[in-house]
C-alpha cells in the first residue's frame, strides 16, 4: 500500500494507532527528525528537554529508561549526569540513527506495550512525546511502573492543551496551517506529520493523564506546563514497599 494511503489510514478510526505502521513512518523521518522538530518547536525542543532532565534528576550510578527515545538526543542529555541510560524505541530507523550518534548509549527495538526488562529494574523512567504515539498508553503506564523500582519516579513529557481559549485557539491554527508549510521545507516526509498533528488533536488534556498515571499505580502524580500548556512535564512515584516489623517476645518487651 502507498506511503499516503497508509497515512490516511491510520488517521481515522482513533488514529488507528498499529505498532507497526507507527514505527515505519518514524522509520520514514528518522534522519531530519531532530531537526524538523527544533523547526516546528520554534527552538523550545531543548528547553523542553532541559525542564525534563531536570525533573528526572538523574544520579551518576542510577539506571534510567528512556523510552521513545528517537535519535538518542533525551537519552545523551540524561547520561550526561553520569546516569547509565537504556534508549527504547520501536522504530528501526530511529534506533540506526541514535547508535550512530550516540555509541555509548545502549538503545533497545522495543514496543512500550511489553518491555523486555524485569520488574523493578529501574530508577527512573522517562517517555518525551511518545505516549500518544503508543497504541493503548494505559498499558504504556502499566509496564513503566513494572520496570521502575519502589521509590522510583515516572517523568513524562508531552503535547498537551492550553488552558486558556485563546491560546488553544492559536495553537490549533498553527497545527492545521503553520506546521503543513514548514515540514514541506523541513521534513524529508511532510505526510507524515499529517498523523502527528492529528496524535496532538486527539489526545486529552493534563488531568486525564494525571488520572492515568494514578491509575497505573503512581502516587505524588503533578504536573507543570510548559510553554503556556502546549506541553505538560508529568510526574510520579512507585511507592516504596512497606517493611512488614518483626513481631517482637515478650523478654524483649520486658528487656
Amino acid at each position: 500500500m502507498p506511503w499516503p494511503n497508509r497515512l490516511a489510514d491510520m488517521a481515522t478510526a482513533d488514529l488507528n494507532k498499529q505498532p507497526e505502521e507507527v514505527a515505519a513512518m518514524f522509520d520514514e523521518v528518522a534522519r531530519k527528525y531532530d531537526r524538523t522538530n527544533a523547526v516546528l518547536s520554534v527552538g523550545n525542543s531543548w528547553l523542553w528537554r532541559f525542564h525534563t532532565v531536570r525533573a528526572i534528576a538523574p544520579q551518576a550510578g542510577e539506571r534510567v529508561l528512556d523510552i521513545a527515545a528517537g535519535t538518542g538526543t533525551s537519552s545523551a542529555a540524561i547520561a550526561r549526569s553520569g546516569a547509565e541510560v537504556v534508549a527504547v524505541d520501536f522504530s528501526p530507523g530511529m534506533i540506526e540513527v541514535g547508535r550512530a550518534r550516540h555509541p555509548k548509549i545502549e538503545f533497545v527495538e522495543a514496543d512500550a506495550m511489553a518491555l523486555p526488562f524485569k520488574a523493578n529494574e529501574f530508577d527512573a523512567v522517562t517517555i518525551s512525546f511518545g505516549l500518544r504515539n503508543v497504541e493503548d498508553p494505559r498499558v504504556a503506564l502499566k509496564e513503566m511502573y513494572r520496570v521502575v523500582k519502589p521509590g522510583g519516579r515516572i517523568v513524562v513529557c508531552e503535547f498537551s492543551r492550553p488552558p486558556r481559549a485563546l491560546l488553544r485557539a492559536g495553537y490549533g491554527a498553527y497545527l492545521k496551517y503553520v506546521m503543513p508549510r514548514v515540514v514541506d521545507v523541513a521534513s524529508s516526509n511532510p505526510e507524515a506529520y499529517n498523523y502527528l498533528a492529528d496524535s496532538i488533536n486527539d489526545w486529552p488534556d493534563q488531568a486525564t493523564l494525571s488520572q492515568w498515571l494514578r491509575g497505573a499505580g503512581f502516587t505524588r502524580v503533578a504536573y507543570r506546563n510548559l510553554t503556556a500548556g502546549v506541553v505538560a512535564l508529568h510526574r510520579g512515584h512507585k511507592p516504596k514497599r512497606k517493611s512488614r516489623s518483626k513481631p517482637v517476645s515478650g523478654e524483649a518487651k520486658a528487656s
